[in-house]
This record gives structure tokens, C-alpha cells and sequence, in this order.
């Protein structure tokens, strides 16, 4: 029989271990796991079919953000908060690592560039379909930010 409780998402848990760090960007990682532990101990578990979280894409690449996404996933089998907050913060200290040694989104390098190799692809698909005066708009909109 399947639970009836719907618990936070991973990605819920995730954006409170970094409101947790917004206000206080000194806490150290172990703290940050031990409040999420007391926030979400008694709740239900997070679900395991949506082992992600989509907003960290645009911060780092997957191999960082997802780092914790095995130890989430133990935890929750396990019905264990501690290793679910474990996952969560390494994930989060993996993603703050990266942009403190990379640089915000727009400042990355060739290697984690995202459209390397689809750059073709997208030109002629935007110029097939997207009208002109669109694309013009776009470009300006671009080179204004």
C-alpha cells in the first residue's frame, strides 16, 4: 500500500539548506545538516521517483550538484534524516565550491559550455522557425544585459 503523507521534495530540502546558508553564510556544513535533521526528523520522507534538483543546473554542472543525490537516496531508503542531510550538503557544498572557483553563470569556461555542440542546431532551428523581427529583439535584449 502506498503512503498517503507526501513529504518535501528533495529539491524543498535542498533550497532550505540554502536559505540556511543566505542567513548565515559562515555556518559551517555540519550545522546546516544537523537543522535540517531537527526541521524535517517526524515528517515523512522524501519522494524517491524525483531524485533531482532542476534550479542547480543553471549553477553548476550535474556532476556537482548531483553529488549528494546517492546519500539522499540511501537516506530515504534507509528512513535515516541524517543521511538525507548528508546528501543534501555535500550537493550544496559542491555546488558553492564550483562557483566560487569558476565564477557566476555567464563567466564559466569552454568546458561546461553549454551550448558546445548544439550551436548549429539551435542557429537553424531559430532561423527556420523564430520570426525575424524576434530574433532581433533578442539579440538586442542580449547585448543589453
Amino acid at each position: 500500500m502506498a503512503e498517503t503523507q507526501t513529504g518535501p521534495t528533495v529539491a524543498d530540502i535542498f533550497r532550505r539548506a540554502q536559505a540556511i546558508r543566505q542567513e548565515n553564510a559562515q555556518i559551517p556544513c555540519r550545522d546546516i545538516a544537523k537543522q535540517l535533521v531537527r526541521e524535517f526528523s517526524g515528517g515523512p520522507f522524501p519522494p524517491t521517483y524525483n531524485l533531482t534538483i532542476p534550479e542547480q543546473d543553471a549553477r553548476a554542472p550535474e556532476e556537482d550538484w548531483s553529488a549528494g543525490l546517492p546519500l539522499v537516496l540511501r537516506g530515504i531508503q534507509q528512513k535515516d534524516w541524517n543521511g538525507v542531510a548528508q546528501g543534501i550538503v555535500l550537493s550544496l557544498e559542491q555546488t558553492e565550491n564550483y562557483e566560487s572557483q569558476r565564477g557566476g553563470e555567464g563567466t564559466r569556461d569552454d568546458w561546461h559550455d553549454r551550448s558546445k555542440g548544439i550551436e548549429g542546431a539551435v542557429e537553424k532551428g531559430v532561423g527556420k522557425w523564430m520570426p525575424e523581427e524576434l530574433v532581433k529583439l533578442a539579440e538586442r535584449s542580449a547585448t543589453n544585459k
